[in-house]
């Protein structure tokens, strides 16, 4: 797509900056809802799909979501692109003078994510950081349920 942007010289990269600290967030909250879902004992499969269909979801939710599910954490885009482009938001915020929380956060959260190791997989894998706090796998599988578990819940 071709886009005009009135503003002037730079206009293009001010409007990348805003749409990279959006995408950043939308992917880290994407993995930190998962994780929650997790942690209440959802079905993370099911809870993905209910979220899709509601007001809560994003396109980098329905686009990330599926490989924090599979655990499929194939460079398509690396981690590593959003400790750049998270910190080139972050300068520019400071510079300006413009308090950015939550995406100083987000940026925050990609820096602990490539220093464990994990910036050349797909941005995806920030997921790994939650799960490695609350001990959840946010992978989609059905628990496997044992005959004396399924008897203890029965009335």
């Amino acid at each position: 797509k071709f886009y005009l942007i009135k503003g002037g010289c730079g206009a293009g990269s001010c409007v990348k900056m805003v749409n990279q600290l959006l995408a950043g967030v939308h992917i880290a909250s994407a993995a930190e809802a998962l994780a929650f879902g997790a942690r209440l004992g959802l079905h993370t499969r099911s809870l993905f799909h209910f979220i899709t269909k509601s007001e809560g979801t994003s396109w980098m939710f329905e686009n990330r979501g599926p490989h924090m599910l599979e655990n499929d954490f194939t460079p398509y885009s690396a981690l590593n692109i959003f400790v750049k482009d998270l910190g080139i938001v972050s300068h520019e915020c400071s510079s300006r003078k413009v308090p950015l929380h939550v995406a100083v956060a987000a940026h925050q959260l990609f820096l602990a994510g490539s220093a464990a190791g994990w910036g050349g997989l797909d941005d995806a894998a920030i997921v790994k950081f939650y799960e490695s706090l609350t001990g959840v796998k946010v992978e989609g599988k059905l628990p496997i349920l044992d005959k004396e578990h399924v008897m203890k819940s029965l009335p």
